[in-house]
């Protein structure tokens, strides 16, 4: 069993969190490529991070009303 911090429980929503960071990337003019972004800066991978979070928060803000 992983008991990864990292791992998801549902193997397809690893996909779909690859694709909604890449967007977020894409929008924010962050250019990640596949696999290893370790020449990412930390402002870099915490804009992506937290505009992730922020869009997800909005989303479930909007379901709830």
């Amino acid at each position: 069993m992983n008991n990864s911090r990292n791992s998801m429980e549902v193997p397809e929503a690893k996909a779909a969190m690859d694709r909604f960071k890449t967007e977020v990337a894409s929008e924010l003019g962050i250019n990640l490529k596949e696999g290893y972004n370790g020449d990412l800066t930390s402002r870099e991978a915490g804009s992506i991070g937290g505009e992730m979070v922020r869009r997800m928060i909005k989303r479930q803000e909007e379901q709830m009303k």
